[in-house]
């Protein structure tokens, strides 16, 4: 399934991106997603002091999931994850879950090395399940930072984290190396947590979803869409969150899911509209009111899409022309109480031209359901976001416009869709606002209309 999402703001004329949606296996069984890899032997070829061989080194080959010779509840926690691995998507055989009995009934029997053997099994198996769930995947969601893609942590990285937990029991149970969301999804998948076929298709999809969100980033952001709110996390632990405004529901104005660093905020920022929304946003109210509506309005026809562009007299545009697609002009708004990004706009670099900002509409932060932006990401207290990001209040110096101030260090945002929400034990079911849902379930082959559930 392909769904294209056009460039809603920037600096450059209006191209469309596509973005390609992973398949999924059949909803016969527990998952609704493609294994990624087929049961084969699980071999490692890593940089020099990152294997799973460099780890023991280090601790002297000191068993990790045996204590006295017998194997721990650590290790009873990640057979039991591997043997359920098809609700991941991923094929169990490829963990070799029945080599690993075996080696556990020679350690209990305490044949020579058995132990070791049995432990490095062990081992290579949770390495290869944990960078299997964190390795990239086509999934409804873009990576459009280089810098944010870093792949799946090492054999060495993985296994200390774990050695370094509290309980390594608890660590594996609790699925560490996931965001939490990811583990509340799957458990309600796995203990059959839902009332129906349909939720649990939803469980799974959004399943799938929840594997972009980090689980160990100091700081990040989260939008959800589907419930039109932002989410900062601090430390892994949720500190804040606010209504957005996002995109409409047409098939051109959807704010698409993707993950790209935060670098600066600008202030008193230029609304550069995007090129085919000129007729709507602005032109139908020159053709209404005349061309003062410009001048009140604190619009601008520029020359070009160039970095020093010129004024253009709006008396020689041909509206009609503009109106029927026939030409496309560049038109900016001012800073000033009238433009619509507000005061503040926080961009990070996204071939759609995304980025968050201020509001002038405020009555529509009210509204139950707010699906009204061209795509971007309209903030219920933009400055309240600045504090968090920056840890002081963003203020200009001057009347500048595009005043930039930078981050210290990048801040990830992730803009997701999820329509099943972990909210402590329960799992909490959104409308399809944007009809994805509906279209994954349809690609599938299966009941197709989404859950719906108070929010």
């Amino acid at each position: 399934m392909t769904n294209h999402y056009v460039k809603r703001t920037g600096l450059v004329p209006v191209r469309t991106f596509a973005v390609v949606f992973g398949a999924a296996a059949s909803l016969a069984a527990a998952p609704l997603l493609s294994a990624p890899a087929h049961a084969a032997a699980v071999t490692f070829a890593y940089p020099n002091g990152q294997s799973v061989e460099d780890f023991y080194k280090v601790r002297s080959n000191k068993p990790l999931w045996f204590e006295a010779g017998h194997p721990t509840a650590a290790a009873q926690a990640l057979m039991w994850l591997l043997n359920s691995a098809k609700t991941d998507g991923l094929d169990p055989a490829k963990y070799n879950p029945d080599e690993i009995r075996e080696a556990l009934q020679r350690a209990s029997k305490g044949k020579d090395g058995a132990v070791q053997k049995a432990d490095l099994l062990l081992s290579n198996a949770f390495i290869a399940y944990a960078r299997d769930l964190r390795a990239t995947r086509p999934a409804d969601v873009q990576y459009v930072d280089p810098a944010l893609h870093i792949g799946p942590p090492s054999p060495l990285r993985l296994l200390q984290d774990a050695a370094r937990a509290a309980s390594l029991k608890d660590y594996v149970a609790n699925m560490g190396w996931m965001n939490p969301d990811y583990v509340a999804l799957r458990r309600a998948l796995v203990s059959g947590n839902y009332a129906d076929e349909k939720q649990r298709e939803l469980l799974a999809i959004n399943l799938d979803r929840a594997r972009i969100l980090p689980a160990d980033a100091p700081r990040y952001l989260v939008v959800n869409t589907a419930t039109q709110r932002l989410y900062m996390y601090d430390g892994g632990k949720l500190a804040d969150s606010m209504k957005v405004v996002v995109g409409q529901s047409t098939a051109d104005r959807k704010t698409p899911p993707m993950a790209g660093f935060l670098y600066n905020a600008a202030l008193n920022p230029y609304w550069n509209v995007p090129p085919d929304l000129v007729w709507d946003d602005v032109g139908i109210f020159v053709e209404k009111y005349g061309l003062n509506y410009l001048k009140t309005r604190g619009y601008q026809v520029l020359s070009d899409w160039g970095d020093n562009p010129t004024v253009v007299d709006p008396a020689t545009v041909d509206w009609d022309a503009v109106k029927s697609g026939k030409i496309q002009i560049r038109v900016r708004q001012l800073p000033g109480p009238e433009n619509f990004l507000g005061k503040v706009k926080y961009t990070f670099s996204n071939p759609f031209g995304v980025y968050l900002h201020d509001t002038i509409r405020r009555e529509l932060l009210d509204k139950d359901t707010r699906l009204y932006s061209g795509g971007c990401i309209r903030l219920e207290d933009a400055a309240r976001l600045g504090r968090w990001l920056f840890g002081h209040d963003l203020q200009a110096t001057s009347d500048d416009p595009e005043i930039l101030v930078k981050l210290e260090r990048p801040v990830p945002v992730y803009v997701t869709y999820m329509t099943a929400v972990p909210s402590g034990s329960t799992i909490t079911y959104l409308d399809d606002v944007y009809g994805w849902d509906a279209k994954r379930m349809a690609e599938l082959g299966s009941v197709g209309d989404s859950v719906t559930a108070a929010r």
